[in-house]
């Protein structure tokens, strides 16, 4: 089996369709058709299913998926411990990084980064964390720098760098707002008002249901979105409370003084452990970890 070949089969079987994995590949339709009959006529088996636009992988192609990966990982690690030998930086380095670390964190970073390694082809990728994780396990991903799970996550090195301190906040004519300088809310009482939060299913939303959840309560959530700088327009123009990161708070915003203990979200890097990483890599490692006392 050919490389190639093996990158033309993920792709289509990550993608479910020839047309994307074609332009994720940069090639034509033809030819990741090619490739894909090519790797059929190697292991003498149909590894997709077409139903009409559907794409499906058969009993054959789900036994060579898993497979597939491991090759494409192993070949790739051995040609970045070759390409280490050198002891120069550069080459590719593939980051992910969620969008509110990469616009509030990763700048100044990323700067000094660029400037001292100009021969490193960086390859930025914004995701929600909960994808950037996946990446870096399937190896698709160097790296990532994205909040990080509540749970240990196998296979992965997860270093945290900085922490988050989430606010209760809400526009300045809310009703909220006006009730929080009488006394301190409850949570309880923000129940009683509509609110605007991270998706249910990722890192951040669900760090915020649990303390309400602790609290015997369901937050009473009327719109959400994994993008926090949306989240915060939303709650500006009063469309509900929400939780941001400190921040994030400007004079379209009021904090309110809630009972409760203060909620953080860790945001740091990882890495798979069976990977060996590039000198690219290995110097964004030292930039990030330059920038946590800062």
């Amino acid at each position: 089996m050919d490389t190639q070949s093996l990158q033309a089969f993920l792709a289509v079987a990550d993608t479910q369709s020839f047309s994307r994995a074609a332009e994720q590949l940069h090639l034509t339709q033809p030819a990741v058709s090619k490739r894909i009959a090519t790797l059929e006529s190697q292991v003498d088996a149909r590894l997709f299913d077409r139903i009409g636009r559907r794409i499906a992988l058969t009993e054959a192609g789900s036994v060579l998926l898993p497979q597939a990966r491991q090759i494409l990982f192993t070949v790739e690690d051995s040609r970045r411990a070759l390409a280490n030998l050198s002891g120069q930086v550069g080459g590719p380095l593939t980051l992910a990084t969620s969008h509110h670390i990469g616009l509030h964190r990763l700048p100044p970073v990323l700067k000094q980064y660029t400037q001292r390694h100009p021969e490193v082809a960086l390859d930025l990728h914004f995701l929600d964390s909960e994808f950037a994780y996946q990446g870096v396990r399937d190896g698709s991903l160097e790296m990532a720098v994205v909040t990080l799970a509540p749970h240990p996550v196998e296979q992965l090195h997860v270093v945290e760098l900085w922490r988050d301190r989430l606010c209760f906040v809400c526009a300045t004519d809310h009703p909220l707002a006006t009730q929080a300088q009488q006394s301190a809310l409850s949570l309880a009482d923000l129940c009683e008002h509509n609110c605007v939060m991270p998706g249910a299913k990722t890192f951040t939303g669900s760090l915020i249901a649990q303390r309400f959840e602790q609290a015997g309560l369901e937050l009473p959530v009327s719109m959400a979105t994994n993008y926090l700088e949306t989240l915060k327009m939303m709650c500006s123009v009063g469309l509900g409370w929400s939780l941001l990161p400190e921040k994030m708070i400007d004079h379209d915003l009021v904090e309110l003084n809630v009972a409760t203990a203060p909620l953080h979200r860790p945001l740091g890097y990882l890495v798979h452990n069976n990977r060996t990483l590039s000198n690219a890599a290995s110097m964004m490692i030292e930039a990030l970890e330059g920038s946590r006392s800062e």
